[in-house]
């Protein structure tokens, strides 16, 4: 078997109306499809990270040009020399977010091959996962009340808990935030963020889990203050407290606070998880697999956070093939915590799938059994939210 063609669909959805994040206005969401076609009939589909439109650029311009008559089963050799051939200027950014959405259809393809859903071909460790509403955004005209409104809805459809945005303030002790666009629109002061999150923490009650997203906004001595402050509403984590790159500044607010750190989304690949698992910058890993190599370089990076007694919780905020992925991928691991469930409108989410995700009685999602992903897509929405 032979791979015969790389298809992208790049698609586009406006937000109505746009929300906000400590990093920024979100006024539409992006996906980038890829489809590897074989001479054998099957056809593999991932999710790349969409990079402003340069990851589908790459994919068709260069990194087609690699995978056109090669053995579609040949994964991790694929992987590697594609990482190798583009070291000069890959090894994170737009060329891991290329080789996520090429590495999902690989393995969409290897899982139709074997006719097993791809967390059993890859070693099941459950058959369930537990996911949480993805939410809490900031948006115009939504307070104290409407923000505990939204979490008790997510209590009453059945999850067990919630993650939240923090860090959209005037001062965080960092100027990332206001280099973001639209950084005066809906912030809040520090003190109306804590009464923001007491009013989540009482619509979810006290057993549910409450997470928290700084998007990488504060300065460590700021994300230490605020994560005391933050203390008494028993959060199960505080993701991404400050920049990236600054590994020093997390490790210090991973060893100051009683809260677990979770990041970094916005790192790639299996060396920079290895510099923030090793240098104690985390306590909860979340590559996202769409922007970090795909099911092979994740499961390195899960291998690597259970071999230092890390768990991993990746952020799937994307299409529904990201979601599924990424359910795949959890079922699959040991170490595997919870599922991003991106709760925000979103028709790339929530109509892309001929049968959409369903949440089960019990607060759980089950992996579809059909083999690969075990997901069909629907070419009436395809056709409406593609990009010219």
């Amino acid at each position: 078997m032979k791979i015969v063609d790389i298809r992208t669909i790049a698609l586009r959805s406006a937000c109505d109306p746009p929300y906000a994040s400590a990093g920024g206005f979100l006024s539409s969401r992006a996906g980038l499809i890829v489809e590897i076609a074989t001479d054998g009939g099957l056809t593999g589909i991932g999710e790349a990270g969409f990079a402003g439109g340069a990851a589908q650029t790459l994919i068709e311009g260069e990194l087609k040009a690699m995978l056109l008559g090669e053995d579609p089963l040949l994964i991790e050799g694929i992987w590697q020399r594609i990482f190798a051939r583009t070291r000069h200027y890959g090894r994170r950014g737009v060329v891991m977010s290329a080789l996520g959405g090429i590495d999902m259809a690989l393995w969409d393809i290897a899982g139709k091959v074997a006719k097993l859903p791809l967390y059993r071909l890859f070693g099941a460790c459950r058959e369930r996962v537990e996911p949480y509403a993805s939410g809490g955004f900031y948006a115009p005209g939504k307070g104290v009340e409407e923000l505990a409104a939204e979490a008790e809805g997510y209590r009453a459809r059945g999850f067990r808990g919630m993650k939240m945005k923090v860090g959209r303030n005037p001062s965080t002790g960092s100027p990332n935030r206001h280099f973001v666009a639209d950084a005066e629109l809906c912030e809040v002061e520090p003190e109306e963020d804590l009464a923001r999150v007491a009013a989540v923490r009482r619509a979810l009650g006290p057993k549910a889990r409450l997470m928290v997203d700084a998007n990488c906004a504060w300065s460590p001595a700021f994300a230490i203050e605020r994560g005391r402050a933050l203390e008494p509403y028993g959060l199960s984590w505080i993701e991404e407290p400050v920049a990236t790159d600054d590994i020093a500044g997390s490790a210090a607010v991973a060893d100051a606070l009683a809260t677990p750190i979770a990041g970094y989304e916005t790192e790639n690949g299996l060396f920079g998880f290895r510099e923030l698992i090793l240098r104690g910058a985390i306590d909860i890993a979340q590559p996202n697999l769409s922007l970090s190599g795909g099911f092979s370089e994740c499961r390195r990076i899960a291998a690597l956070a259970q071999a230092c007694g890390k768990m991993v919780a990746p952020h799937a905020f994307g299409t529904a093939i990201l979601l599924v992925a990424s359910l795949h991928f959890l079922a699959s691991i040991p170490n595997g915590l919870v599922l991003e469930f991106d709760q925000n409108e979103n028709p790339l989410r929530d109509a892309l799938l001929r049968e959409p995700l369903t949440l089960g009685k019990d607060g759980l999602i089950a992996p579809p059994e059909r083999p690969g992903l075990g997901i069909a897509l629907d070419p009436a929405l395809l056709e409406r939210y593609r990009i010219p």
